[in-house]
């Protein structure tokens, strides 16, 4: 039990299935009012009524006002998790001008503007909490999915620069940065899903208790899969040794395709 989030008010984004159900479930069972919000009314209504918490159905790039109305104008912790995964994008490609400005929207546009509306009343106060759903694309990258591997490092980005300028203020900041989960996002990855992601992946219930734990230890980065360690470590480290694996990598997806 995290005391701190006893009657705390949370807002869960694309919360209707997946790590988002996942984490509105988590945060409900710990004493948390919680706003389930999803772009599919039916889906927030239903994990709603099964936690006790309040649905709040629509874009999650305009859900801060709704959501404070509904928490008595308090929200305490707010978990950016809605996405999308746009696959292509490559510069050989049809140029996909929809795919790119949708994935920029909803990866990383959504958490700044919910950051901006949020974060006066979080530093007035001394405290607040902002949890980035990322993914180890974020750290790393994907094959097959240019918009998405992008733009999960601008939310990385954008989690990084919350975290160092507004912590000596209060404002706590975790970036999940799961590999493969068993959501219909990998169902819909395809075959570099299956080839890179489906192997090791995780059920949506182990993201949040990844999450919880880093609560616990107050720790920014969330590695479900603490392989994604020494992937990074090793990205940063020899750069073009490890371009070089991800290189193979798509050789062989090439291949299989």
């Amino acid at each position: 039990m995290v005391e701190a989030l006893h009657d705390a008010g949370v807002v869960v984004t694309g919360a209707g299935g997946g790590i988002g159900a996942a984490l509105a479930r988590r945060f409900a069972a710990e004493g948390a009012r919680v706003v389930v919000n999803d772009l599919d009314a039916g889906r927030a209504k239903a994990v709603a009524e099964e936690i006790g918490g309040i649905a709040v159905a629509g874009d999650a790039s305009a859900v801060v006002a709704d959501a404070l109305d509904a928490l008595n104008g308090v929200v305490d912790v707010y978990c950016a998790n809605a996405g999308v995964a746009f696959g292509g994008g490559n510069a050989d490609e049809p140029f996909d001008e929809t795919g790119w400005a949708t994935s920029w929207d909803v990866n990383v546009m959504a958490h700044v503007r919910a950051a901006h509306a949020l974060l006066p009343g979080w530093l007035e106060r001394g405290s607040g909490r902002f949890v980035s759903t990322v993914s180890a694309a974020g750290l790393l990258t994907m094959i097959g999915a240019a918009p998405y591997a992008v733009t999960k490092h601008g939310a990385y980005a954008f989690a990084e620069y919350l975290s160092l300028t507004y912590r000596h203020r209060g404002v706590k900041v975790h970036a999940i940065c799961p590999q493969g989960v068993r959501t219909d996002m990998l169902a819909a990855a395809g075959t570099a899903g299956d080839l890179v992601l489906k192997p090791t992946a995780v059920e949506p219930e182990d993201v949040a208790e990844a999450l919880f734990r880093g609560i616990e230890e107050d720790r920014f980065l969330i590695l479900p899969h603490p392989e994604v360690t020494e992937y990074y470590q090793a990205r940063a480290a020899e750069p073009d040794r490890w371009l070089a694996g991800m290189n193979h990598l798509q050789r062989t997806w090439e291949e299989t395709r």
